[in-house]
Parts: structure tokens; C-alpha cells; sequence
């Protein structure tokens, strides 16, 4: 990941619910690996994590979620550098296997559910509102896998019920928002309620969209002028790996997916600080990373062109020269290059690169 410029990344989904997991990788000894890396002082990167309480991709329930937080354990060495945020709940599937929790069926009469337990659609959205309304009570940020605009409804209720309870902006967020309508994101605005998308996805998944659900709703769906016009906090993510977690290609993605801009150095603008300065404000962290300032964290990465001199197609194919965390070079493409690079990052007015590239859902 340092090699990709990357200084921050979101584990959204590590627990006990993966336990019993085929890979073994979103387990609880995972997260023992992270607290002893950190403990050490090993980590290249600062580390937010969302606890997972359910199986990834996969079912839940509330009795186990429950436990989970009542036996949770957030306290780190240093939470600079690693973070137990919140929680992280599937709340469907996706749209191209027909289990994204949408208010209509799918071409071929599939009626989906959620992914949380229950008897029927009703007590599952409930049992899915008590674990929103839950992790709020306790402070912790939620972050809710969903991609059909019925689960997208059930959260936001949640969270508008949460609100009139305990009126505190914990930064919750929606995961993907796939079938995201233009109303939900005006309630998201008004709610403080982020997302984090994947516009490759969108690139290479469009046609399967249509397919599931009638041809022109890809069209629809992955709105991301919507989106920066009604003011969400809006992250462009990897879900790696998915796709590969480099930032540029998001972008290049994203510019793709948006069509031609009026202002496309404002357009670049925007959507760097979908990897930066938007991330960090989801760490609950912008008072001291993701943006190039004096006092600032010095988290920052070079690349070998001023990325408003390109078009983001062009992205991918600029280098990262160097990354550096905390003020520590954590990746050197070339030793002499990236000398001269840093040298000219430090002097005002030489890039206008945001400083934290941040990957706002690496897993």
C-alpha cells in the first residue's frame, strides 16, 4: 500500500463474526496482529477498523451483535495510528446477484432481504434498527454495506431515530450506495451521513445492473454529480480486493463514470479530496490529517507529475515517487528522484496535491 501513496486505510469489517471464516483474514487474530504491529511501532500506515459482529458479506443477528459490542475492547496504544471506530453491518447484498434489498423486485420476480435475522421483512429492518440505534447509543461510528435503495431507507431512518435520541454527528455512513436516489441523498446531507463508493465498480458492473433489475437503471444508480451537489461527505474506496486498491484508478473511474466536466481541474480537485481530506474527516480526524498544512500530520505522498497538469485517465500512469507517514519515508521509488521530489513538495506553491492519500475502505 505505501507504494501506492497510501498513509490511511479503513479495515471495515474485523471480529469475532469471521471467526469461523474460510479465510481466516477478518478474524479476531487479525486484529491481534494489528494491535501488536502497532504496539511495535510496525505500522506503515494509520489504521482505522470497523468490528465486525456478523460473517463478512454475509448474515447477522442482533443477539450476537449485542454481545459483540458489550465485550468489545476499542482501547489501543495509539490511536493515531490504530483505531476501533465503530461497527460495520451488511445490510444486503449487491444488485448483480439479486440480493441488494431494493423496493422492487428484480426482471425475474426475486423478492430480496436483508442479510440481518428475522422472521420476516419487518422484524429484520427492526432487528437491523436496533443495531444502528445500539452503536450509536455508545458513540461508535456505523458503517452499513448497502447497495439497494430499501436498505439505504432502513438506515437512514435508523439514524434519523438515533439523532432525535442522542442529536450527535458520529459520521455513520453508507458502504457502496449503489441504487442511491436523489431524495436519500438530500436526508444524507441533512444527516451528516457519508459515502463510501467504488466507481469501477460501476464501470464494470453497469451491464449486470440493467440485467437484475430492467434496462436504464444503471443509468441511474452510482450517482456521483448527485452525490458532491447535494454536499455528502463523499469517499471514493477500492473495496479491495475487489479491484486493486490504488486511488488513481478510482478517480480515473470516477471522471468516467461522472462524463465531461465544465471545470475539469475542479473536477480533479473534487475528487482528490475524495481520498483525503473527506477521509479523514470520516476518521473524525481532520483537525490533524488529510490536508498539506503547518501542523499538520505529515502524511503525505509525491507523485512524479502535478495531477492537475493531467487528465484523470492519465492518473494511473503516474508514478508515486515516495510516501511518507508521520514524517517518515515509508516508500522511495528512487533514492535521488525522490530526494529532489520531497525537497520540492516541502517548498509553498510547488504542487497542489492534498497531502493524505487516504483508501477510505481497503478489505
Amino acid at each position: 500500500l505505501a507504494s501506492l501513496g497510501i498513509t490511511s486505510y479503513t479495515e471495515p469489517g474485523l471480529g469475532p463474526g469471521e471467526d469461523e471464516g474460510a479465510t481466516g483474514a477478518f478474524g479476531t487474530s487479525v486484529v491481534g496482529e494489528y494491535r501488536a504491529l502497532a504496539a511495535e511501532g510496525l505500522l506503515r500506515a494509520r489504521v482505522t477498523v470497523l468490528s465486525l459482529y456478523g460473517e463478512l458479506d454475509g448474515p447477522s443477528d442482533l443477539e450476537h451483535f449485542l454481545d459483540g459490542l458489550a465485550a468489545a475492547d476499542a482501547t489501543t496504544s495509539d490511536p493515531r495510528w490504530l483505531r476501533f471506530a465503530g461497527v460495520k453491518i451488511f445490510a444486503d447484498g449487491i444488485p448483480p446477484m439479486k440480493s441488494a434489498y431494493t423496493h422492487h423486485c428484480y426482471t425475474d420476480g426475486v423478492r430480496p432481504e436483508l442479510l440481518v435475522a428475522g422472521a420476516d421483512d419487518t422484524e429484520r429492518e427492526a432487528n437491523l434498527t436496533r443495531m444502528i440505534l445500539a452503536a450509536h447509543r455508545l458513540g461508535l461510528q456505523v458503517g452499513v454495506h448497502a447497495t439497494g435503495d430499501r436498505a439505504i431507507d432502513v438506515m437512514l431512518d435508523a439514524i434519523e431515530r438515533a439523532r432525535r435520541e442522542h442529536d450527535v454527528d458520529l459520521g455513520h455512513y453508507v458502504i457502496h450506495g449503489d441504487l442511491v436516489t436523489v431524495p436519500q441523498l438530500r436526508r444524507m446531507a441533512a444527516l451528516g451521513v457519508g459515502l463510501d463508493t467504488q466507481p469501477e465498480i460501476a464501470l464494470r458492473t453497469h451491464p449486470l445492473v440493467d440485467a437484475a433489475l430492467g434496462e436504464g437503471t444503471a443509468t441511474a444508480a452510482w450517482p456521483l454529480r448527485a452525490v458532491l451537489d447535494a454536499g455528502v461527505p463523499l469517499c471514493l474506496t477500492s473495496d479491495a480486493p475487489v479491484l486493486s486498491p490504488d486511488w488513481r484508478r478510482q478517480i480515473a473511474a470516477a471522471d468516467a463514470w461522472m462524463g465531461p466536466a465544465a471545470d475539469p481541474r475542479g473536477r480533479m480537485d473534487r475528487l482528490l479530496r475524495c481520498y483525503t481530506v473527506e477521509p479523514a474527516r470520516q476518521d473524525r480526524a481532520a483537525s490533524w490529517k488529510g490536508t498539506l498544512a503547518a501542523g499538520m500530520a505529515a502524511d503525505l505522498c509525491v507523485l512524479e507529475t502535478d495531477p492537475y497538469s493531467v487528465a484523470p485517465a492519465e492518473l494511473p500512469d503516474v508514478s508515486v515517487e515516495l510516501t511518507v507517514v508521520d514524517g517518515r519515508i515509508v516508500y522511495e521509488r528512487g533514492a535521488a528522484g525522490a530526494v529532489g521530489a520531497i525537497e520540492a513538495a516541502q517548498t509553498p506553491g510547488t504542487t497542489g496535491m492534498p497531502e493524505t492519500v487516504e483508501a477510505a475502505e481497503i478489505a
